[in-house]
């Protein structure tokens, strides 16, 4: 049997060049499609519906890559997903990355109505408030998924959810779980209190300590924390919309911790609290 060839061969074709243009924003938004690199990104995707309809559109891959990930070939395939065989040189032309894994998927746009979210009463919630990284917001992403969020609302002066950067350092957790786009930080911080939700503000000159805020057994209710720039935190005003300002504390002599670090203390912290009967309290309570 003769080994397969590639399909497409030249970053010239018009289907190269459409999936190219995807690695920026303009594009991806008049063609709400965005692209989805290396194996657990495609995968995830191969398995995602949203309106019923599949999220997965299309994929390239060279030949080597197509033999080593063939259950997601035919996942893909399973889909309804196009896929192409294509030369190492192609897949180099669309990947954004420096070293390519040899697939790439281009997606349909996944982000769910704010309004959504909200009807289904989410326990755990996080809140990107003008979080300009990708990579940032994408590992944000993947801790909300890993601690068990229902959902991140990202405001709408935030980074761009579909910038690849973010797409890839989210690792299929974009996937998981329901993300709202563009929402004004006064609209998300209403509408989650009205439905019942506290709101906490994560900023390293917060008032109150979350070491202590989980001494008092507060936090095992339904929870929206709300995380700001990486580089000058939370304005004023935004710090105001909130229930309460609580900041990380630091034991050792580290200045400060990053923004996505941060983020995975506090949301595993009301994990940890709205899983533990009557709160999570401190061990040398007797």
């Amino acid at each position: 049997m003769r080994p397969a060839s590639p399909e497409l061969i030249s970053p010239r074709s018009p289907r190269v060049a459409a999936a190219r243009r995807l690695g920026k924003r303009n594009f991806r938004g008049k063609e709400r499609l965005f692209l989805a690199e290396g194996p657990q990104a495609v995968r995830e995707a191969a398995a995602h519906r949203a309106d019923d309809a599949a999220t997965l559109v299309e994929v390239f891959a060279t030949v080597e890559a197509a033999e080593r990930y063939a259950d997601i070939i035919g996942a893909a395939r399973d889909a309804g997903a196009r896929v192409h065989l294509a030369a190492e040189q192609v897949i180099e032309d669309i990947s954004t990355t420096v070293t390519p894994q040899g697939l790439v998927g281009v997606c349909r746009f996944l982000d769910t109505p704010f309004d959504e979210i909200l009807a289904a009463r989410p326990a755990l919630v996080a809140v990107l408030a003008n979080v300009r990284d990708p990579g940032n917001a994408g590992t944000v992403l993947r801790c909300a998924d890993a601690a068990g969020a229902e959902a991140v609302v990202l405001t709408d002066a935030s980074v761009d959810l579909y910038n690849p950067k973010a797409v890839r350092a989210s690792v299929g957790s974009l996937f998981h779980l329901p993300v709202a786009v563009g929402v004004p930080v006064e609209r998300a911080v209403a509408g989650l209190r009205d439905t019942g939700v506290r709101v906490l503000a994560a900023d390293g000159a917060g008032e109150h300590d979350l070491d202590a805020e989980l001494d008092e057994g507060t936090m095992g209710g339904p929870t929206a924390w709300v995380f700001g720039n990486e580089a000058w935190g939370l304005p004023e005003e935004t710090r105001a919309l909130a229930d309460a300002v609580l900041r990380v504390p630091i034991h050792g002599k580290a200045e400060s911790l990053n923004l996505a670090t941060a983020a995975a203390v506090c949301l595993y912290a009301s994990a940890r609290a709205q899983r533990a009967a009557g709160g999570c309290r401190s061990v040398t309570e007797s």
